[in-house]
């Protein structure tokens, strides 16, 4: 499967017609447990849900196929898929050297949960690369990349950051949900490990909550798959089928948001009513030339500094009609949020708080002119 084109990888890989019936599409195995043929007589290996799951097994194949990994684990949630990662690779005194720009819920995993096991966390602008070396530290174990950033849509040089860490006896793993493998796969620049909030991108459609753990190769396969089975944050396999069903269009859906957000950013890029445009897509963006490198589009993402501040900001987001505000991110409807109340509340007062000017907006599929006229009349609001 892995000679084939992206867009069949996701309709095809882990997706074999049902041999009983023929059906296209498998069937979802809504079981909790699975008869065996005596005792430890496990009919392909399955006995337990919290174990695995035929359904679950398929998007676990689809997920590695999409990345060009050697295997993938499914959970409940993207921050269960980076608990276990966390938890099956780290011991106490372990330290990670973390990118400025994250999202607040990564961070407040490591900080107020994670922390008083142990593990120390340094966050740092990884695109000054003196700094992150600076950062490094005998203990270090991971240095952890999101690119693009959430919520400023920083671009940070993956093979770069993938180098250095692994001169200092750690491991890259890169938060690819932003992106999504139809524009970047990090294991193929160096990474050593993905992760994602599948309910974004992935899933697509705003109906499903899950995470994924994307190995590059065997060496930590084993230990966050305990990790999965003995804490038991898996998806169920209903979720599990809504998300591979969501990914077989994902490399149309993508296509669609990225071309959709070049035109919001080259828009709010004319007006004085935004001070700053965080798109990677501008030729004016400081990550524009290492995101063209590093990926086939520049996604579906983008946020907005208000020129009159924060009360303008709010008063914006409040204002859309088209664009919904609400939480979360990579649906076909657009969103637009404001991170500092919402997704990035956890991150005020930090050297992570989100400036209080920007709004953030996920952008949908829909008609690209419409979307914009929702904007223009959000503006005139403002007047």
């Amino acid at each position: 499967m892995s000679e084939h084109a992206f867009a069949t990888r996701a309709i095809h890989a882990g997706q074999a017609p049902d041999p009983t019936t023929g059906s296209i599409i498998p069937p979802i195995y809504q079981a909790s447990t699975h008869v065996q043929d005596g005792i430890g007589g496990f009919r392909e290996g399955y006995e337990y849900n919290r174990a695995g799951n035929p359904t679950r097994s398929s998007l676990e194949t689809q997920l590695a196929a999409l990345e060009g990994g050697a295997n993938a684990l499914s959970f409940a949630s993207g921050l269960a898929a980076e608990d276990a990662l966390l938890r099956g690779i780290l011991k106490p005194g372990d330290h990670i050297v973390l990118g400025d720009d994250v999202y607040g819920g990564t961070y407040r995993l490591l900080t107020k949960v994670l922390a008083p096991w142990g593990i120390e966390t340094t966050t740092v602008e990884l695109s000054d690369v003196d700094a992150l070396r600076a950062a490094i530290r005998p203990e270090t174990r991971i240095v952890w990349v999101e690119t693009p950033s959430n919520p400023l849509l920083k671009i940070v040089d993956i093979a770069l950051i993938a180098e250095i860490a692994h001169a200092a006896g750690a491991i890259a793993v890169v938060d690819n949900t932003f992106a999504s493998p139809a524009l970047q796969q990090p294991l193929s620049l160096g990474a050593d490990l993905v992760v994602h909030s599948t309910t974004k991108y992935l899933g697509g459609h705003s109906d499903v909550l899950g995470g994924a753990v994307v190995f590059g190769d065997d060496r930590f396969f084993e230990s966050v798959k305990f990790q999965q089975f003995a804490v038991g944050a898996v998806s169920a396999p209903f979720d599990a089928w809504l998300t591979t069903r969501g990914i077989k269009t994902l490399a149309v859906r993508v296509r669609q948001h990225s071309e959709n957000a070049q035109a919001i950013a080259e828009w709010a890029a004319s007006r004085s009513e935004f001070a700053t445009v965080y798109y990677p897509g501008l030729a004016s963006h400081p990550g524009h030339d290492v995101a063209a490198r590093q990926m086939s589009g520049f996604g579906g993402m983008l946020s907005l500094g208000l020129s009159a501040g924060a009360d303008a900001a709010k008063s914006f987001a409040e204002s859309t009609e088209l664009f919904q505000l609400a939480e979360s991110l990579g649906g076909v409807e657009s969103l637009i949020g404001y991170p500092p109340d919402m997704t990035h509340a956890s991150v005020r007062g930090t050297a992570l708080a989100v400036p209080e000017n920007v709004v953030r907006l996920s952008v949908g599929i829909e008609g690209v002119d419409d979307l914009i006229a929702d904007l223009e009349q959000a503006l005139a609001r403002l007047r």
